[in-house]
């Protein structure tokens, strides 16, 4: 009987590709611009996602030391990433209540967020040390990537290890639709930005299925991840709620935002119970065939 022989993804070139593509977006302007954060921050993302996966087949020193330099890159573009979106959400909210925003206008807070950083002597210079830290992290990484032996790493050991993504991505959202709090709602983002990421490197054992489960993963971390931002949004106006001691029209306010994140949550509940169901299993939702891999 003759078998298919299918190839999967290759780690190493994927992963040296994230990085230099990284090193590129820097260079694009003396200061990156919010596209260029955002997407770095997804590459980074995306370079952890793809050490986990092959994890127990790297040199574990390697491993920790690249994983830590991808998280403190992606923590250093944090901050710059979240005042942008901080401000994108409240003008928008102000589009929508004009209002509402009329009775707030003297809400330092709301204002303070509102506003567009401009650079002082001290924050460019801040800035220009938090570039510099992450070139040198990127390209320590790079350098060790590329003299790193991946040539052995077993397929099949990789999709014992997406499985076990799949697993912890599916126990997450049991948690959740238990106990639906911010916290636990940005661990399962987390943990599906994972999956979604990881899932890439095996669309050679079904293209189509992968793909459609691709698509439905990146909308629900869309919905998940607008959720976060109005999260962290609430935390940033330091909204701490108790009855009869905050300005109705602060209430008010985070009402509306709480509105938008039911919103978000209406579509990822239903995605995520057809992906993550309790006792359903990855290979026969995917299709896999018994392959040689």
């Amino acid at each position: 009987m003759k078998l298919d022989v299918v190839k999967l993804k290759e780690i190493k070139p994927a992963l040296t590709g994230y990085v230099s593509e990284s090193q590129a977006l820097l260079k694009l302007s003396p200061i990156p611009g919010e596209e260029a954060v955002h997407d770095i921050r997804v590459l980074m993302k995306k370079s952890r996602a793809v050490l986990k996966l092959a994890a127990t087949q790297l040199d574990q020193d390697s491993y920790e030391r690249d994983i830590r330099a991808f998280r403190e890159v992606g923590r250093l573009l944090c901050s710059w990433r979240e005042s942008s979106v901080h401000r994108k959400v409240l003008k928008e909210l102000r589009k929508e209540n004009p209002a509402l925003f009329l009775k707030l206008q003297e809400n330092e807070k709301l204002t303070d967020l509102m506003k567009k950083e401009l650079h002082t002597v001290e924050s460019s210079e801040e800035l220009s040390a938090g570039l510099e830290q992450i070139t040198d992290l990127l390209n320590k990484a790079g350098y060790r990537i590329r003299f790193q032996s991946m040539d052995r790493i077993d397929p099949h050991i990789l999709l014992k290890e997406l499985e076990l993504s799949y697993t912890r991505v599916s126990e997450k959202y049991l948690t959740c639709r238990n106990k639906p709090k911010a916290c636990n709602m940005h661990e399962f983002r987390k943990l599906t930005k994972d999956f979604l990421y990881q899932l890439c490197f095996f669309r050679p054992l079904n293209p189509s299925a992968v793909k459609t489960l691709e698509k439905k993963l990146e909308n629900l971390t869309q919905d998940l991840g607008r959720f976060n931002d109005l999260s962290q949004l609430i935390r940033a106006l330091g909204y701490k709620y108790s009855e009869g001691t905050n300005l109705p029209a602060l209430d008010e306010l985070i009402v509306k935002i709480r509105e938008k994140q039911d919103r978000h949550l209406a579509k990822v509940w239903p995605v995520a119970y057809k992906v993550f169901c309790p006792g359903q299993q990855l290979v026969n939702m995917l299709g896999f065939k018994l392959l040689v891999i």
